[in-house]
């Protein structure tokens, strides 16, 4: 095995939901690795943004691209311009999507619909059509979707809300498992399960009181609520050498929470 097994030199990186949270840290991981990378989401002053402050944290410049992964003719543009400016793409990252959380009795059914195409159906379209690029270029291509430690637990007692979320990520990780069948043997497509994570997504929606923040914290091995940068380093080694003979597989940046239920 080479020594620099995860520099990604030469690679070229297209993030969705590029512009915060876990999806701008990831780009910026891969950036720091060596990859080109170009970021997208739906408005142009938040790629500015993100593109900024990647520039400002690590000296890496990126690229960007406005649009709207829920829309096929959107994800097709957003291909053809990352081509265009990159020459190719060997590495794409899903980090689009959100949560809304309401009971399970009252579930909105308009926004159980919008969950579901910002969070499954546009990550099908990305991988529909890098998917098919990459294949038809011979590409040793890398497909890595963020889902959450929530596609496989549901949340104790009831609580939280989250039979949207809870659902659309289960959904994300049976998508991955699928297209990687679909895409074999050169292009590997896993998934990166996180738990909760301090994202400006999730400002509105971790409790403000700080014990009962310690209270969650406390509920996790590693004793802490995660942080973007936690996905980075698991996005890199996925997207590298390092990770070729692993495919429809998840890694679970949790603290460890899968290891106690």
């Amino acid at each position: 095995m080479a020594k620099n097994f995860t520099d990604l030199t030469g690679k070229k990186a297209v993030v969705v939901g590029g512009a915060g949270g876990i999806g701008q840290a990831i780009a910026q991981g891969l950036a720091e690795a060596g990859a080109q990378v170009l970021i997208s989401s739906r408005k142009t002053d938040a790629l500015e943004r993100a593109k900024q402050e990647i520039k400002d944290a690590s000296g890496e410049d990126v690229l960007f691209h406005a649009g709207d992964a829920t829309k096929e003719d959107d994800v097709v543009a957003l291909l053809n311009d990352a081509v265009a400016q990159m020459g190719t793409v060997d590495i794409l990252v899903n980090s689009q999507g959100f949560n809304k959380k309401f009971p399970g009795t009252e579930f909105p059914s308009d926004v159980w619909d919008q969950m579901f195409d910002a969070n499954v159906k546009s990550v099908m379209l990305t991988c529909k059509h890098f998917g098919k690029f990459m294949k038809d270029h011979d590409i040793h291509g890398k497909i890595i979707n963020i889902g959450s430690v929530r596609g496989i637990r549901a949340v104790a007692n009831g609580g939280g809300g989250n039979v949207g979320y809870c659902s659309t990520k289960g959904a994300v990780e049976m998508l991955t498992k699928a297209y990687a069948s679909d895409l074999r043997p050169n292009i590997q497509v896993n998934l990166i399960g996180p738990t909760i994570t301090y994202t400006p997504m999730m400002v509105g929606i971790l409790p403000d009181d700080p014990k009962v923040r310690d209270g969650i914290a406390g509920g996790m091995p590693a004793m802490r609520i995660g942080v973007p940068e936690d996905c980075a380093g698991p996005a890199v080694f996925l997207a590298s050498s390092a990770s070729d003979f692993i495919t429809g597989s998840s890694i679970y940046p949790d603290g460890g929470l899968n290891a106690i239920g």
